[in-house]
């Protein structure tokens, strides 16, 4: 992902375009919804049949309305065929939704060069290139955003050839999640997580008060707004600095890590522990370790979330019927006296070693 400069004409143009996207999802699933209930069949449209009604669709790029359109039948899709929790597509709105679109390179239309990068419609803007693309990769598309702070980025997907060789397992580690520390490993080392959100909360709260107060449509509550989006952009890119250098850490000093497969949600719920659970970021963190490990011919091995490893001994592999939360330290009767999560992180450890078939 790179930052992206528009200049005011471009910023215009961009304003345009998320409306439009916008207008194109909610006006196409508006009629679907309309046919459905009155003839009981799926209307198949596509948004160069709205253009003549609505020319303003023509001022914008056609290949983001036609991604939009392609968004909207795979979340139909996915209603239909039940996958997972997905409810019915529901409709967009300015100031909920993410302000975003997507278009494919056909025909050199997209083009990155001299710290500028080619879009069509908008031409040329200049891009805060702070990495360089290998000449074997081939872009496909590219998806521009703009956050509620009111920063531009654009994400430049590419395609390239698998290169990493799988590298001989040597080095495991085990890591046990930990709302505090963020994970223990098996040899007891934290990597003292600064709790970002908790830092910034009485800061937060402040500038959320004032927003609450500010009359709603004012020009002070737009820069209000804008002041508490900062706020929680800079906690979002303090978490992901941590999280990426950590992740970065692990990746070069192993080469398998055995975590546990975790559903957070509901252990944010379960537990009431919301804020501690999302604060730390520990499905981001497993995302970042994922591909990092995988880049480099690496394995990252998830054991069931069932795996009793907090009440089971490490030493003698007796395993306690009941253990409390508040018990941080591990007692066993063949004398084993140790940190709860070390104890953890040792039997994800020795249960990731027979996953992979390691004695």
């Amino acid at each position: 992902m790179f930052r992206i400069y528009p200049d005011r004409e471009q910023r215009i143009l961009l304003a345009k375009t998320f409306g439009c996207v916008r207008f194109i999802w909610n006006k196409m699933l508006s009629d679907k919804k309309d046919c459905y209930e009155t003839t009981g069949k799926s209307l198949k449209t596509t948004p160069a049949k709205y253009k003549k009604e609505y020319p303003f669709l023509c001022e914008v790029d056609s290949l983001a309305l036609a991604n939009e359109q392609l968004s909207l039948e795979k979340a139909y899709k996915n209603f239909w065929n039940g996958k997972g929790k997905v409810g019915f597509p529901k409709f967009k709105s300015r100031h909920r939704d993410r302000s975003s679109y997507t278009t494919n390179y056909v025909n050199g239309n997209i083009e990155i060069a001299d710290s500028k990068i080619k879009l069509p419609k908008l031409k040329w803007v200049k891009i805060k290139q702070h990495r360089d693309i290998p000449e074997d990769y081939r872009l496909k598309s590219c998806t521009v955003s703009q956050d509620p702070d009111g920063k531009y980025y654009i994400s430049v997907l590419f395609v390239y050839e698998e290169t990493a060789t799988q590298q001989k397992i040597e080095k495991v580690t085990g890591l046990d999640f930990s709302m505090k520390e963020l994970y223990v490993d098996d040899q007891g080392r934290t990597p003292e997580y600064p709790g970002f959100y908790r830092k910034a909360q009485e800061k937060l709260a402040r500038e959320q008060r004032k927003l609450s107060k500010c009359e709603k449509g004012s020009s002070n509550r737009a820069r209000q707004r804008k002041t508490v989006a900062k706020l929680h952009k800079k906690i979002s890119n303090q978490r992901k600095d941590f999280l990426h250098k950590q992740s970065r850490q692990i990746t070069n000093a192993y080469d398998a890590v055995v975590v546990e497969n975790l559903n957070m949600k509901e252990m944010s719920e379960a537990l009431r522990f919301g804020k501690s659970v999302h604060d730390n970021g520990w499905g981001m963190f497993i995302r970042f370790l994922q591909y990092k490990l995988t880049e480099a011919g690496k394995q990252l091995v998830k054991v069931d979330k069932w795996f009793p490893s907090s009440k089971t001994c490490c030493v003698c592999g007796k395993k306690k019927d009941e253990l409390a939360l508040s018990e941080r330290v591990y007692l066993c009767e063949c004398g084993n006296i140790m940190d709860r999560d070390q104890n953890a992180a040792i039997n994800i450890r020795q249960e990731g070693l027979r996953v992979l078939g390691i004695a």
